[in-house]
């Protein structure tokens, strides 16, 4: 998720002072502007960013059984191609290099526990077929 919109320019601006009188005893002038007034206001727009950030950082559960889903599918797809080339007599490295970055995400939870399960036997099977090559 990737939010867009204003850069927050508009937060980091310090208003303007009013002149005002009451009963005409009492003015606000310019000179007396606090003198924090634009760190206060960047600490909002610092806050508000921070903000934005954590929300794209949150993860969607179905996004990560989405990842969890193309993880194993990749895995599959590279224990296929080992698969045929043992039929071929033709192993060669690059399939093995693949095979062993493939197990490597097996591992992260997706949040269903029958997803997770078949995930953990892929990742056996990978490692199984990565010994058995002598690659581990």
């Amino acid at each position: 998720m990737r939010v867009q919109g204003t850069n927050g320019t508009a937060l980091a601006s310090a208003p303007a002072t009013a002149r005002r009188s009451a009963g005409g005893t009492f003015t606000v002038s310019e000179q007396a502007t606090p003198r924090n007034a634009t760190a206060a206001s960047s600490l909002r727009a610092i806050s508000t960013l921070d903000a934005l950030m954590a929300l794209q950082g949150v993860e969607d559960p179905t996004e990560r059984k989405k990842r969890a889903v193309a993880k194993g599918r990749n895995a599959l797809d590279v224990l296929d191609k080992l698969k045929l080339g043992l039929l071929d007599g033709s192993v060669d490295g690059p399939t093995l290099a693949r095979l062993k970055v493939a197990s490597e995400g097996l591992t992260d939870g997706s949040g269903d526990p029958g997803l997770d399960t078949i995930l953990s036997e892929i990742n056996l099977r990978v490692a199984v077929e990565l010994a058995k090559a002598g690659t581990r």
